[in-house]
């Protein structure tokens, strides 16, 4: 009997000890990170429709997401290159500067006059895109491309109250068309981390090129605008991508349009831009090649893995002697076959890593 009252006694004292002792739970928020692989894409639509007489126009709607390796979408950003210029007269304005629509914010002005579903949510451009941005995560390719549209005020729009309710109401379809070519984007760039990041896109558009018409030939209006994305961790880019396009609108003296020419981005092109088989004057490495001009930009983004938006602002340059080229001054990047000017490569990059959020 007194044995088994020991026992008792010990079992008691083991399950009062157990009781006593801390509870041990996982907390998921300081459960080690684990290292994913992830996709950075970026998609570009570009159209000349709103083009008319005394006014030429290019709006490229740009699209960059980072997708999980299911496919779906973990982060996205969107903005629009809203280029427009006078040409009344067939003049042309060589200076003209430009802003995003993301850049431009409330000065937009599209807040409280485009009310396109009736409720009463008028948001300016760039929340109603930041909205958008929000409801395609999770998503897939597929899936975005699938979003349910309606037609309202001449607009297509969006069906889901979800989206709707969330303030964006205007017309989505090119954003639509980026995010798809963003996710498709067979040039895009793999990266791994177990961090969070910040995911960036940026455009800066130059109309230097333009050429005023005369009454012996047309003018050019060349509003040429450069594209990045990046993706950064800890101040750090970890994955880029560049591109560009170049769009050509004819105009005559009376400032009407004779016709409105693009190809495709550059990345797109691959070696239908033609780097390559006419770019041998521009072997200024001398290493007697030259890459088409896609290879080259994808040298560039590998070459900024690892650096701050600052540094790849300061990356170093030199100019070509009597040929005003501005190339890279890294014997690293022009080995690799980056000889191609960087002026707007480096700005552009570096924006878009200041962009990331």
């Amino acid at each position: 009997m007194k044995k088994l009252f020991a026992i008792a006694l010990c079992v008691c004292l083991m399950l009062s000890v157990i009781a006593c002792a801390p509870a041990t739970t996982t907390d998921p928020t300081e459960a080690p990170a684990v290292e994913k692989e992830y996709k950075l894409g970026m998609g570009i639509v570009v159209s000349s429709d709103s083009s008319k007489t005394g006014n030429a126009q290019i709006d490229a709607t740009v699209a960059t997401v980072v997708t999980d390796a299911d496919g779906k979408i973990v982060a996205a950003r969107i903005d629009v290159a809203q280029n427009k210029m006078n040409v009344a007269d067939g003049a042309v304005d060589t200076a003209a500067t430009f802003k995003t629509k993301m850049e431009l914010g409330k000065d937009y002005g599209m807040e409280g006059k485009v009310d396109n579903d009736g409720n009463g949510v008028m948001k300016e451009w760039d929340e109603q895109a930041k909205a958008f941005e929000t409801y395609v995560v999770g998503k897939t390719s597929a899936e975005v491309n699938s979003i349910e549209l309606q037609e309202a005020n001449g607009h297509q729009i969006a069906v889901d109250s979800a989206l709707l309710d969330a303030g964006c109401s205007m017309q989505i379809t090119d954003f639509i068309a980026a995010v798809v070519k963003a996710c498709n984007d067979e040039q895009g760039m793999t990266f791994k981390t177990a961090a969070a990041f910040t995911l960036g896109v940026a455009a800066t558009t130059t109309a230097a090129e333009s050429v005023a018409a005369t009454a012996d030939a047309d003018g050019t209006v060349k509003m040429y605008t450069d594209f990045a994305a990046s993706v950064v961790v800890d101040g750090k880019i970890v994955a880029s991508l560049n591109d560009a396009v170049q769009p050509n609108i004819a105009i005559n003296t009376l400032g009407e349009i004779v016709s409105a020419e693009f190809k495709g981005t550059k990345r797109e092109l691959k070696e239908g831009y033609n780097m390559a088989a006419y770019g041998q004057s521009m072997d200024w490495n001398g290493d007697g090649k030259v890459l088409e001009w896609y290879l080259q930009s994808a040298e560039f983004s590998k070459f900024v893995v690892g650096k701050t938006a600052a540094e790849v602002a300061a990356m170093a340059t030199k100019e070509v002697e009597g040929a005003g080229y501005i190339i890279s001054a890294d014997d690293a990047l022009l080995t690799a076959g980056c000889t191609i000017q960087i002026t707007s490569m480096k700005t552009v990059v570096a924006q878009s890593a200041t962009n990331a959020r």
